[in-house]
């Protein structure tokens, strides 16, 4: 693929992270500890309490944080030592959470990176029929929970416009299922337009509903609907001669990561002086919640590092969802480092998916049990001894 680009790139692949991480510049990050049958398991145990079975949303995405934060936090502090200047950047899901913890249990340098800014702007911009570099959007929340508040084209203004547009209302209406009429009077109370993945917070009923039925009918969850695509991909890419993208790629998810992370390591190493969506500390920009905790916000990107754009307020629609979530993302963070059963059951309390205190507790134990292979920190326990 690089000889067909022409490019003078050099490739080396290995197993040793120490020497891959030594002197670098930029370490990424990108790796599902479990793999997909991990992940399939994080999607159908939800459901068995009629909650949302997702990868980065609701318990699947307590699951998949547990297991993922202390290998981050292992990658990050050898980065500490051997690549002491190097940024992370990290795709890692839940890539919010994990930000997190890597900013606040270590020292080393993080970004947090999502397709969902690039691809709502690319969505935007093509409604308008617009060249996508003149489409400038605010964004404000969370990862997997953020909103654009605010929509220019050259300068002027056009969020009014988008919120009306039929292609931003198709979009959302196809993600809300059956709940799609609802739409259009969604966005204009709102004002904003939501991440696809605010679906699992206001359409939640529906979202439950459509998993549970494509589990019925044999299609089974996202996991494994990833996991028959990705035999065919790797197929694919046994071949050496393959010299272009495979087909089935676009079938994977994960549109526009590349150009997300190539841009903001630029912008870093050429001082570029460059607006992106990135996660990052807070710092003040967003004022209803602590400087240490990761938002997903504009931030401008130069040779100095990233900086967030002061926000002010959170809107009173979202500000309650936001600090809801962040208050299970902090616990979830805790648990996970400090292997405490106690602060992860108030993680999964505090969520506002799960509807009490009995479902919390039966959730994690199941969780824990599960997962018990990759959590050794957490130890064993049954309900009765608990």
């Amino acid at each position: 693929m690089i000889q067909r680009a022409g490019l003078d790139i050099e490739v080396t692949a290995g197993f040793d992270r120490e020497s891959a991480i030594s002197g670098a510049d930029f370490v990424i990050t990108q790796f599902r500890v479990g793999g997909l049958a991990a992940r399939a398991q994080d999607e159908r145990i939800p459901l068995k309490y009629d909650i949302i079975g997702q990868e980065t949303t609701g318990p699947g995405g307590f699951a998949k944080a547990l297991r993922t934060i202390p290998v981050a936090i292992d990658i990050a502090r050898d980065v500490e030592r051997l690549a002491p200047n190097a940024w992370i950047i990290n795709f890692t899901n839940p890539a919010g959470i994990v930000t997190e913890a890597i900013t606040r249990y270590t020292s080393a340098p993080c970004i947090g990176l999502c397709n969902v800014p690039m691809s709502m702007q690319r969505m935007i911009a093509a409604g308008l029929g617009t060249d996508p570099r003149a489409v400038k959007v605010e964004f404000v929340g969370l990862n997997h929970l953020s909103w654009v508040r605010r929509v220019t084209v050259d300068g002027e203004d056009v969020t009014r416009a988008i919120l009306a547009h039929d292609l931003v209302k198709r979009e959302f209406e196809r993600a809300a299922g059956a709940y799609g009429p609802e739409v259009p009077g969604l966005l204009q109370a709102l004002g904003m337009i939501p991440s696809y993945y605010l679906r699992y917070y206001y359409f939640h009923n529906s979202m439950v509903e459509e998993e549970k039925r494509h589990v019925r009918e044999g299609r089974g969850t996202r996991a494994e609907q990833v996991m028959a695509v990705e035999k065919e991909l790797f197929k694919r890419y046994a071949d050496p001669g393959l010299s272009e993208k495979p087909a089935e790629l676009s079938q994977r998810g994960g549109a526009w990561y590349s150009e997300a992370a190539l841009a903001c390591i630029s912008a870093i190493y050429n001082d570029r002086d460059e607006v992106h969506v990135l996660n990052v500390p807070s710092r003040g920009a967003v004022p209803d919640l602590p400087d240490d905790a990761v938002v997903e916000t504009n931030c401008l990107v130069n040779g100095t590092g990233v900086h967030p754009v002061a926000q002010g307020p959170l809107p009173d629609s979202i500000r309650g969802l936001v600090q809801h979530v962040k208050a299970y993302e902090r616990l979830t963070v805790e648990a996970a480092v400090k292997g405490d059963r106690d602060i992860a059951y108030l993680a999964l309390l505090s969520h506002p998916l799960v509807p009490d205190a009995c479902t919390a507790r039966s959730l994690l134990e199941d969780i824990l049990c599960a997962n018990a292979r990759y959590l050794p920190g957490f130890g064993r326990a049954s309900r009765d001894t608990w």
